[in-house]
Parts: C-alpha cells; sequence; structure tokens
C-alpha cells in the first residue's frame, strides 16, 4: 500500500463519522417534518371541517328566518346551498377521527344533525305562518343549538389537540438539538482521534528515518533506517542506508582522509587562542575558530553574517578584508593604536588585526585570513611605556629650560668673558641642548595626541594660505642646499576643515624633512587636490628615496632610516600621523630609491564637514 493510500485510509474514519452525523440528521429531520404534517393531517383538517360546519350551520339558521319573514323562495335557495356541503364536510370528519373521544363527539354531532335535518323539513312544509314560527322556535332553534353546541366540542377538542402536539414537537425538536451536537461531537471526537491514530502510524517510518538522518548528520555512519513496506516511505529509507553505505565507503577512501586532515586543520585552528576568521574572495565569512565565535559572537552556521559582530569589529574586519582581496597583500597593522577594543564577560579585550592572503592552485587571491592577536597586555605595557616616555620628557623640561639658560648667558659673556674654544663649545652645547627641546617638546606632544588630551580646533582654512605658511618657515634652509620650493593647488579647492596650526605643523615636518634629504638643484612640492569627499595633501621631493623594507615602518615612533641624517629621534613622521588621524584622516607614502619620495594624507573637505555637522 502506498503513502497515499495509507493517509486517505487514515481519513476514512472522519468521513464515516461525518456519514453517519449526516444519516442521523437526516432521519431525525424526517421524523420532525412528519411530525409536523401528523399535525396538519390529524388536527387541522377536523379543525377546518369544523369551522365550516359552523358557518353552514349559521347560514340555515338565516334561511329558516327568511321563511318565517315569509320570504319562502330566498330562504330555500339558501338553504339548498348549504345543506349537501355540510353534509360533505360532516363526512370528512368522520373519516378523520384520530383523537380520545373525538368518536363519541362526532357521533353526537352526527345526531345532532340528523334532529336538525329532520326539524327543518318539518319546518319547511308548514304553510302557515303560525306553524312555521311555531316549528322554528319549538324544534328548529333547538337542534340548530345542540348541533352548534356538537362543533364547538369538535372544533375545542382538535384544537387543544395541535397545541399539545405543537408543545410536544417543540420538546422533540430541543432533543433533536441536544443530539445533534452529541452526535456530532461525538462523531467528530471519536473520527479524529481514530485518524489520528492511524496517520501516526502512518507516518512512524518518517519519525525512524528523521532519527536516522540525524544520527548520520553528528557522524555516526554506521546507523541506517528500519523500514518495513512497500510504500514511498520505506523506498526512501532505502535510498537513505545506500547514501549512508556509500559515505561509510567514501570516508574510508583517500578522499575520506582528506575531509580527515581538513577538520584536524579545523581543529588546529580551533586551538589557537585569537580569534581567526576566513573571508572567500566574495567577502563571505566561510570559516571561524572557536575564540571568533565566543569572543566576536561570529557563526558559520548563522549565516555567517557581520552584522552579528559590533560595528567597531565589523568595520575592522571588512578594512582588512578589502585590502587582502584588493591584491594589495598581506595587511600589518602600523602599531597599536589600530587595536580594536571588544566587550568580554572578564573585562575589554583589545585585539590587534592582521590579514593573509589565500591563493589558489592558480595562484590567484581566493580568500582572506583575518587574525585578531589578543594584545591587551601589550598595549597596556606600551601605555605605561607612553606614560614613563611623558613623565620623563616633562621632568627633563625643568632643568633643560634652565641648562639653555646658563648656556645662553655664558654664551653671550653676560657672566664674564669667555675665550674663543670655550665660545666653541657653548655654541656646540647650546644647539644640542636645542634639538634636546625640540625631542621633548615632541615627545610631551605625542604623548597628549595619544592620550586624547589634545582638542582640535576645527575650522574652515584657506587651503593657500596653508600651503604658504608650510613653504615659509623653510625657504631659507631650501635656498642654502639649492632645493627648489614651489606649490600647486586644485582650482576650485578654496577651503578645507582643520586646526590651521596642527595641520601647518604637518606640513612643515613634511616639507622640512623633504628639504633635508634632497640634494642640491632638487626640488620640493607641495600640492592640494580633490580626493572624492576629501582634500589631499602631498608633499613630493627629488631626493635620495626610502628603501621597501623601510617604508612601512617609517611612521613608527622613534623609527629612523639606517643612515639617514635626520637631525631628530624619529618622532616627526609619528606626530603627523597622529595629527591625521585626530582629525578623521589618512596618511601614507609612495617612494623609490634615487628617485624621491611622496608623502600624503588626506582631510575631510569643507563641504562634508558642514554636512556632517
Amino acid at each position: 500500500m502506498s503513502l497515499r493510500d495509507k493517509l486517505l485510509l487514515a481519513q476514512a474514519p472522519l468521513a464515516l463519522a461525518l456519514l453517519l452525523v449526516g444519516v442521523v440528521a437526516v432521519n431525525t429531520l424526517g421524523r420532525v417534518g412528519r411530525a409536523g404534517q401528523d399535525i396538519l393531517a390529524d388536527n387541522y383538517r377536523s379543525v377546518l371541517a369544523m369551522q365550516r360546519i359552523g358557518e353552514h350551520l349559521e347560514r340555515l339558521d338565516s334561511a329558516a328566518l327568511f321563511i318565517v319573514v315569509d320570504e319562502r323562495e330566498r330562504g330555500q335557495e339558501l338553504a339548498g346551498a348549504h345543506l349537501q356541503p355540510l353534509e360533505a364536510e360532516l363526512k370528512v370528519q368522520e373519516g378523520n377521527v384520530t383523537e380520545p373521544g373525538e368518536a363519541e363527539a362526532t357521533s353526537q354531532l352526527r345526531r345532532a344533525w340528523a334532529r336538525y335535518r329532520s326539524a327543518y323539513e318539518a319546518f319547511a312544509i308548514a304553510e302557515a305562518p303560525e306553524a312555521r314560527r311555531a316549528a322554528y322556535f319549538d324544534a328548529l332553534a333547538p337542534a340548530f343549538r345542540e348541533a352548534k353546541a356538537a362543533t364547538q366540542t369538535l372544533l375545542a377538542l382538535n384544537q387543544d389537540a395541535m397545541v399539545r402536539k405543537s408543545d410536544a414537537l417543540q420538546r422533540k425538536s430541543r432533543r433533536v438539538n441536544s443530539l445533534m451536537v452529541t452526535a456530532v461531537v461525538v462523531a467528530l471526537v471519536g473520527g479524529f482521534l481514530a485518524s489520528a491514530s492511524l496517520t501516526q502510524r502512518a507516518l512512524r517510518p518518517v519519525s525512524v528515518l528523521s532519527q536516522a538522518v540525524r544520527r548520520l548528520g553528528q557522524g555516526d555512519l554506521a546507523t541506517r533506517a528500519l523500514v518495513q513496506g512497500q510504500d514511498e516511505i520505506a523506498q526512501l529509507a532505502r535510498d537513505f542506508n545506500s547514501m549512508a553505505e556509500a559515505l561509510q565507503r567514501y570516508r574510508r577512501s583517500s578522499l575520506g582522509e582528506l575531509l580527515q586532515a581538513q577538520a584536524s586543520s579545523q581543529a588546529s585552528i580551533d586551538s589557537l587562542p585569537d580569534p581567526v576568521v576566513v573571508f572567500g574572495v566574495e567577502g563571505g565569512v566561510l570559516n571561524v575558530n572557536r575564540a571568533a565565535e565566543e569572543v566576536l559572537r561570529l557563526s558559520v552556521e548563522g549565516g555567517g553574517a557581520l552584522g552579528q559582530v559590533a560595528p567597531e569589529v565589523r568595520e575592522v574586519l571588512e578594512r582588512v578584508c578589502s585590502h587582502v582581496l584588493g591584491g594589495k597583500g598581506p595587511y600589518l597593522p602600523r602599531g597599536y593604536e589600530e587595536a580594536v577594543r571588544v566587550e568580554g564577560a572578564e573585562g575589554d579585550r583589545w585585539l590587534l588585526p592582521r590579514g593573509s592572503p589565500v591563493y589558489g592552485e592558480a595562484g590567484g587571491v581566493v580568500g582572506a585570513t583575518v587574525l585578531l592577536q589578543d594584545v591587551t597586555r601589550l598595549r597596556r605595557f606600551d601605555e605605561l611605556k607612553n606614560d614613563l616616555v611623558a613623565t620623563v620628557a616633562h621632568e627633563f623640561r625643568t632643568p633643560l629650560t634652565s641648562l639653555r639658560m646658563a648656556i645662553h648667558l655664558c654664551a653671550e659673556g653676560v657672566v664674564g668673558p669667555i675665550t674663543e674654544k670655550q665660545a666653541d663649545l657653548l655654541h656646540a652645547a647650546r644647539e644640542d641642548c636645542e634639538r634636546l627641546q625640540g625631542i621633548v617638546d615632541d615627545l610631551l606632544d605625542l604623548s597628549r595626541l595619544q592620550s586624547g588630551r589634545v582638542v582640535l580646533e576645527v575650522r574652515p582654512v584657506s587651503t593657500e594660505a596653508v600651503l604658504e605658511a608650510a613653504l615659509a618657515p623653510h625657504r631659507v634652509s631650501a635656498e642654502e642646499r639649492g632645493v627648489r620650493l614651489s606649490m600647486s593647488q586644485e582650482p576650485g579647492l578654496e577651503r578645507v576643515e582643520a586646526d590651521p596650526d596642527r595641520l601647518q605643523l604637518v606640513l612643515s615636518n613634511l616639507v622640512a624633512n623633504a628639504v633635508r634629504h634632497t640634494s642640491h638643484g632638487g626640488e620640493v612640492v607641495v600640492r592640494a587636490r580633490s580626493d572624492g569627499e576629501r582634500v589631499r595633501f602631498e608633499v613630493a621631493d627629488t631626493g635620495e628615496g626610502i628603501s621597501p623594507e623601510h617604508q612601512q615602518r617609517i611612521f613608527e615612533k622613534f623609527y629612523r632610516v639606517p643612515g639617514a641624517n635626520t637631525g631628530g629621534a624619529g618622532l616627526g613622521l609619528s606626530i603627523a600621523q597622529e595629527i591625521v588621524q585626530a582629525h578623521g584622516g589618512e596618511m601614507g607614502l609612495s617612494s623609490e630609491p634615487g628617485v624621491g619620495s611622496t608623502f600624503w594624507f588626506t582631510l575631510p573637505s569643507s563641504l562634508q564637514a558642514e554636512g556632517d555637522s
């Protein structure tokens, strides 16, 4: 039997119950209808006959009165019109005796009618007016009243029977209603229970098959679905068993070993304490390790959507993924400032992103792996280091100021004459003090920037004025080195939103570095141009350039290119980058050894800043 036949059979009890309810309803309603017909047949005919007999008697009495007043022809004509109909109605009543006592009342009416008719015949043949009058009042009128009374008795008897049967019919209707409700409820409940039982028996193999599928999904390839029969579910179970057997053989094969290796690889990344997220070439999440599930609340089974991740973490993941999938190579963070904060049950954690491309067999990038390294402790150590540097720099400032003042007074001869050799030594000492003062100022500025204590006074600034102010302090040194300074500005780019003092500090630092590293006859150009919704500033030189291995670290604090004559502590570019990032911009460079370098940074344009405000 097929599954379809079994399901149809399961609905049979419900259909049978409905059929039984229908038969009972038809039978009961038929009985109620017949009861109403019986009332019409048994009593309504008699009531109608008595009413007509009463009318005929009235007309006969009227005819007799016509005769009494000497209108014989009119009276006889009226009597002839009602004698036969009355007799016919009386025969109808005699043939429709249905109630107890109705036969005696009908016989009494027959006798009363016979006496009335006999009295009427005697009355009709009387010739003298006095004789007719005496016959009417002595014999005919009493016979009329007797017949009339018998008619009223039969009429009342049948009317009472009709009322009694109507009440009984109403009681019967109420019993029928209760019986129908009970029958419907019992039939539906019984049919539903029987159908549910048969349906459950028909679908029990589905439960067996579902449990087998669940166990197979959990990795038990030895499971089988034991379902007997020849229906569709049994055939499906046999197909499932064949599939499970093929999967079992598949696991034993070399490809199965590959899957085992993949499982081992998953176990390896799960063992890493830091979150790992693997992206596909389209940017979708392909895999995550256990740390990513716990820390980032990210799951591949939930669709791998980054929408369930905190906005700050999602922005970092998307940025690193775009960098790697864009063919720019591995992503390496520039410093701890790129670490993103993640809230957790054990407190806040700081994660530093790193990205690596995944290459396919053809050598192209087919994915990206992003590792979020936990640098909470290292970041804390870095903060302690920065605090220490800031404290030391601040403590240096007061004695350094006194030292500078003392050297200045001695060099100027205020405290007494000095020899030429002493003057040279004091001059060298003063230059070293100035350089040390610059380093201390840079350390304090960097500390304030990193701690967020510096409040930028952002306002619309003239782009041309900014470029000119950046070049002005360096024109003398550029002329001494034989370096040309120039600037260019894209038409229509008049203003930019920035802190003018900080922006001039960034540009001045970049121009100073460019002049310092450009040989005689070279050129330094400061440019400003539109870059989408931002303004891009560039400082390009034709100097010695920077090797690729040093370009990634050029913005690190205290980093100096080996062999380069920087004249500082390696903080200028780090401070410039901090200022640019505080404005919401980005900073970078492009350089080629022997050709020159171009340092650039972007800032929000005046139009965008106004729209954001």
